[in-house]
């Protein structure tokens, strides 16, 4: 199982819910599509005992503290990201512009998305898109992460 977020936005109570939720659902990698903005808040990130995957987000200014916080247990990159995880292919990037192109292109099993703060869950041909909504609330209120399961390709929103 794989543990997707996005937009915690230093919200360390919900970015503690999601790590506690990743953790019980045995998630072997954790992916966070953006704005995780303070390296104390990626940190937090380090209790999951899992490897972490991350893409710069359009808030996430410290760059190089974001990069050293996650130093020993995962990486922060600029989008988009490709990598291979549990013989899929992914693409991870923060903004939601380009995604429909990535997706036509057929490249990848799984695209993960955030900023637009809302969650999305479709298949484009055979690409899964997922967006798993913000994990900080800040915005909506609402605060989500995603549960991706790479055998069967596909996921499910998660309230926090």
């Amino acid at each position: 199982m794989i543990g997707v977020m996005s937009d915690s936005h230093d919200n360390v109570t919900m970015i503690r819910r999601a790590v506690a939720l990743f953790k019980d659902a045995g998630c072997d990698l954790v992916v966070h599509a953006g704005d995780i903005i303070a390296p104390f808040a990626a940190k937090e990130l380090e209790a999951l005992g899992s490897p972490v995957k991350a893409v710069f987000g359009n808030c996430d200014g410290e760059k190089m503290g974001l990069e050293k916080a996650l130093e020993g247990f995962g990486e922060i990159k600029e989008a988009p990201f490709v990598f291979a995880h549990s013989g899929r292919k992914f693409l991870l990037v923060h903004y939601h512009f380009s995604v429909g192109k990535y997706a036509a292109s057929g490249n990848h099993d799984v695209i993960i998305f955030g900023h637009t703060h809302k969650p999305e869950l479709k298949k484009e041909g055979k690409t899964l898109v997922l967006n798993p909504g913000e994990a900080g609330g800040w915005l909506t209120g609402k605060c989500a992460v995603a549960l991706l399961d790479p055998e069967k390709v596909g996921a499910e929103i998660v309230p926090l």
